[in-house]
């Protein structure tokens, strides 16, 4: 490993993977078949630890997370309503999936995931296009993972930025953020640079952008709306979709 201490391959938009120093893998919404992606979901040989942020269809893929939590059984701790959910779709029920809520904390196996706030909203047909309404899964989170060096990493998923990332900051003190920053949904690369002021990390990966047009922005104008915050020797890592970064 180097310097940071773990591997990660984006697969586009918030599609996710960490290699822990010790080879345990965990995926972040796991939305394998977006347009950016270079991997299929019925590719993914391995998943240690499933973790979502929110019950949105890019995020929350139907066929894909499902597919994955069944055929490779990882550990999936996850806020309480989306917990049932799975929990009724899974031929192992109940005994793979942990409801929590923000400020909880689940040990899973050495590795600590705490949930919290996140900024956005959370329904979907999740995989009914002929619903009447959305199916709310629970609020929107973020995730602080804490590996087995004890390095913190903070997965924001969709959010805008709000001033409680100082308290995540305090109380969880992130060596690494991944962040939004395409916009229109979510913060963009303003707000994004404010939230690394306020999270006080110093390595950034920018997560759902890219995807579509409307997500317009870029890691370049993270770095200059860092820049201009004077923060411009915080690292941005913004590697091509697919492409393993140590």
């Amino acid at each position: 490993m180097g310097e940071l201490g773990f591997g990660f391959t984006w697969y586009g938009h918030s599609c996710t993977e960490i290699e822990t120093e010790s080879g345990r893998r965990i995926l972040f919404d796991p939305w394998f078949s977006n347009p950016k992606s270079t991997k299929s979901a019925e590719e993914v040989d391995r998943c240690d630890l499933l973790l979502l942020t929110h019950g949105h269809f890019d995020h929350l893929d139907v066929g894909d997370t499902l597919g994955i939590a069944s055929r490779l059984r990882p550990a999936w701790p996850c806020i309480h309503e989306l917990s049932l959910w799975a929990g009724r779709r899974l031929p192992g029920g109940m005994d793979q999936v942990t409801g929590m809520n923000k400020g909880g904390t689940f040990d899973a196996g050495g590795l600590g995931v705490t949930l919290v706030h996140a900024d956005h909203s959370a329904g979907d047909v999740l995989g009914d296009p002929a619903a009447s309404s959305p199916a709310y899964v629970g609020e929107p989170v973020g995730i602080v993972l804490e590996l087995e060096s004890g390095r913190r990493v903070y997965f924001a998923g969709d959010t805008d930025v709000f001033g409680d990332m100082r308290l995540i900051a305090d109380l969880h003190r992130p060596d690494v953020a991944f962040l939004p920053i395409g916009g229109h949904f979510t913060m963009g690369p303003r707000g994004a640079a404010m939230a690394v002021e306020l999270l006080g990390v110093k390595t950034v990966i920018p997560i759902h952008y890219g995807t579509f047009p409307i997500l317009a922005g870029t890691p370049d104008q993270l770095r200059l709306e860092l820049a201009a915050r004077g923060l411009g020797s915080v690292q941005v890592l913004a590697p091509d979709p697919g492409v393993r970064t140590d």
